[in-house]
């Protein structure tokens, strides 16, 4: 599906990232970076299913699990139009943008990596997951280790300061502190252009059934 190709136009985005170029680039945008993606997606539909009913894989151009390649600039120093990465998010059913529980697909030149857990959940989120980690902690340290043991590293933002009605010598500060609940696993270029991409995919996103079924749990959603 992905080729050496989809990092090329990357690249090439990446060094001519305007309109006019992305404009007089658009049939190869779609053929080597929007077709992989989407015929991606379509093939986990099945993967993400047997994880978990409540999580979609969804196929669109617009309004599926593939994110648009417009970047929103409104609030950035940087004006580029156009993101230099391929995001694709699988969520769940019930989520309503992409601060909810999901699994993730990020490709990019510099960087690629598989994700699950939740990014810059709201404040009510937030709360809830760690109100759940302090009253459940067994059930997260399991999570935890299924993800560590598999090479996944938890990552995201964090506070500096204990968050307010925790305790500073609480044993799991360091979790509690987290903004961001998010496990990664690094790729290479060339495991995503493998055949096998999507069994790679499926493989790994098991192991972190755990630490998604706990989030689903701490904001009271089916799993």
């Amino acid at each position: 599906m992905f080729t050496a190709n989809s990092f090329q136009f990357l690249t090439e985005l990446n060094q001519h990232n305007n309109r006019d170029w992305f404009k007089a680039n658009q049939a190869r945008y779609e053929a080597q970076v929007r077709t992989p993606a989407l015929q991606f997606i379509e093939a986990m539909q099945g993967p993400i299913l047997a994880l978990s009913p409540r999580f979609n894989a969804v196929p669109k151009k617009v309004g599926g699990s593939l994110m648009r390649p417009q970047r929103d600039s409104r609030f950035s120093k940087n004006k580029s139009p156009y993101k230099t990465n391929v995001g694709i998010q699988f969520k769940h059913f019930q989520a309503k943008d992409v601060h909810s529980p999901g699994f993730y697909v990020h490709l990019a030149n510099n960087e690629c990596f598989i994700a699950a857990g939740i990014w810059h959940p709201e404040s009510t989120a937030l709360n809830a997951i760690r109100h759940c980690i302090d009253e459940n902690p067994n059930g997260y340290k399991k999570a935890l280790q299924a993800v560590t043991k598999a090479g996944f590293a938890m990552t995201g933002d964090s506070l500096i300061r204990p968050p307010r009605g925790f305790e500073k010598d609480h044993p799991l500060l360091d979790e509690l502190k987290r903004k961001d609940f998010i496990a990664i696993k690094t790729l290479t270029e060339e495991q995503v252009c493998q055949g096998d991409f999507v069994k790679y995919c499926q493989k790994e996103f098991q192991h972190t059934a755990q630490l998604m079924a706990y989030l689903c749990f701490a904001l009271e959603l089916d799993y």
